[in-house]
């Protein structure tokens, strides 16, 4: 099992920045694979970013050059990031984290990031 927590969303005023953090703890040592998702209003789930365990990346078209996708690990936990700037108020959505193993997917529970003036 792996547990996801996400935490650094909230109000940003348009062109800002704001960085996402999800702290990964259980059976960390089986990811190969993490990823932010985020679901506009109206919108399906889409993939914003994704970090492979050799640390290889991949960003959709609407955010390359803007959001850059981080992992760090620290004895049995490992923290995936998501560093946001020039915030457009399309970004706005609810924002997830997801683990892959090879076993299973795992998310978290989500966070809101609106970018309003």
């Amino acid at each position: 099992q792996v547990q996801l927590v996400e935490s650094g969303g909230g109000l940003v005023q348009p062109g800002g920045s704001l960085r996402l953090s999800c702290a990964a703890s259980g059976s960390i040592f089986n990811i190969y694979r993490m990823a932010w998702y985020r679901q506009p209003p109206g919108n399906q789930r889409e993939l914003v970013a994704s970090i492979f365990s050799g640390n290889n990346t991949n960003y959709a078209d609407s955010v390359k050059g803007r959001f850059t996708i981080s992992m760090s690990r620290d004895n049995a936990k490992k923290t995936l990031y998501l560093q946001m700037r020039t915030l457009k108020p399309e970004d706005t959505a609810v924002y997830y984290c997801q683990a892959l193993t090879y076993a299973s997917q795992y998310w978290g529970q989500g966070i809101q990031v609106t970018v309003s003036s």
